[in-house]
């Protein structure tokens, strides 16, 4: 994926992409995520394919620092990541192997492996250390 550096700096002045520092700020940015998200994956530019990216990470940024979330038991983060994706149990099958393991880690009675954090993280598209 290329990158016009000109496109991009026409995209990111028009929203002034920098790190948050005020609620007026966040909310402007989360607007303006919500916008490109609304266009759809597929029909995004490379420009802004990689300004969705970085906006996503500032609007990211200032809610750990401002908004952050209480601690989570890895299948409870699970739960609501699948919730919140439109996931079900049958789309863990081919990263937790069986359904009675997908059952299992869904009621807290197996814990995620390692290796299973990865490819829950790689599916999610977060980080492997809210199933560890």
């Amino acid at each position: 994926m290329t990158i016009d550096p000109r496109k991009y700096a026409r995209l990111a002045n028009r929203i002034v992409v920098k790190a948050i520092e005020a609620e007026e700020e966040y909310d402007r940015m989360v607007a303006a995520v919500e916008h490109l998200m609304d266009k759809g994956e597929g029909r995004l530019s490379p420009e802004e394919s990689a300004l969705l990216e970085t906006m996503a990470i500032l609007v990211q940024a200032y809610d750990d620092r401002h908004h952050p979330l209480p601690p989570l038991a890895p299948n409870e983060m699970l739960a609501y990541l699948m919730e919140t994706s439109g996931r079900t149990a049958r789309d863990l099958l081919p990263v937790l192997g069986t359904r009675g393991r997908v059952s299992e880690v869904l009621k807290g009675k197996r814990s995620i492996s390692k290796e299973q954090a990865k490819k829950l993280a790689a599916l999610f598209k977060v980080t492997a250390d809210l199933f560890i």
